[in-house]
């Protein structure tokens, strides 16, 4: 996959940091299908090089279940034609689809001194942070990674780690067709409730554009980087 063929930006470390930090490219990725965007994660994570740059992928994709390390075939109830990927992320089954935003981070983590608990964290505060620019209180949940609002669940976390490389990342629903989770126990949970954006603010049009924006600035900053102005995209 041609990943300059797509919008990024170059990350530029907060001034506090700029010794110290590695270089950290951001795409934009539009619609894509799972399975080439999985092929090149894992890829990039099996052939390591001490000076690539780590990246954040900011896209949506095409309808597929997907399920993990942990998951098990009986929590896939009627995934009808929608088509089920084994994946080598932690967790059990999700949905993707358009309308949803999906946020990959591959990062250096033995380079950033990085554990998996902490880019978690990071992972559930930013997503925190994103809905209280939104008025919405988002709470986590130890045992049930993922942000919840009144109990439904509005984004799902997944990693995997190789090399000491991070890979796969989170889902926020936005603005999309929530009827597939009815499909599946979503992450393993008979009967969990999900919830998205949409049904919580006002704002209808271009929720995909200004959370993509909030929520990446907010991993900037989280990470050590300026959050973005969004002038120089190439």
């Amino acid at each position: 996959m041609q990943l300059n063929n797509y919008q990024w930006f170059q990350a530029q470390p907060a001034d506090s940091a700029k010794n110290a930090l590695p270089g950290l490219k951001v795409r934009r990725l539009g619609l894509q299908a799972y399975e080439p965007i999985f092929k090149s994660m894992r890829y990039r994570a099996e052939h390591p090089l001490a000076n690539r740059d780590d990246e954040i992928w900011l896209l949506s994709h095409k309808p597929v279940f997907t399920l993990g390390q942990a998951g098990k075939a009986e929590h896939v109830l009627n995934p009808g034609r929608i088509p089920v990927v084994q994946v080598d992320r932690g967790g059990q089954v999700t949905y993707h689809g358009p309308g949803q935003l999906v946020c990959y981070l591959l990062l250096n983590l033995k380079r950033r001194k990085l554990g998996v608990r902490a880019l978690v964290d990071i992972i559930e505060s930013t997503l925190i942070t994103t809905l209280q620019e939104y008025g919405i209180d988002g709470v986590s949940r130890p045992k049930a990674p993922g942000v919840y609002v009144n109990n439904a669940k509005i984004a799902a976390l997944g990693l995997r780690v190789k090399n000491g490389w991070s890979y796969h990342g989170l889902s926020f629903n936005l603005n999309m067709d929530l009827e597939p989770f009815s499909r599946i126990n979503p992450c393993g949970f008979e009967g969990l409730a999900v919830t998205q954006l949409s049904q919580l603010v006002a704002q209808q049009e271009g929720l995909m554009q200004s959370v993509s924006r909030r929520l990446a600035n907010q991993l900037l900053l989280a990470l050590g980087y300026q959050a973005h102005s969004y002038t120089t995209v190439k």
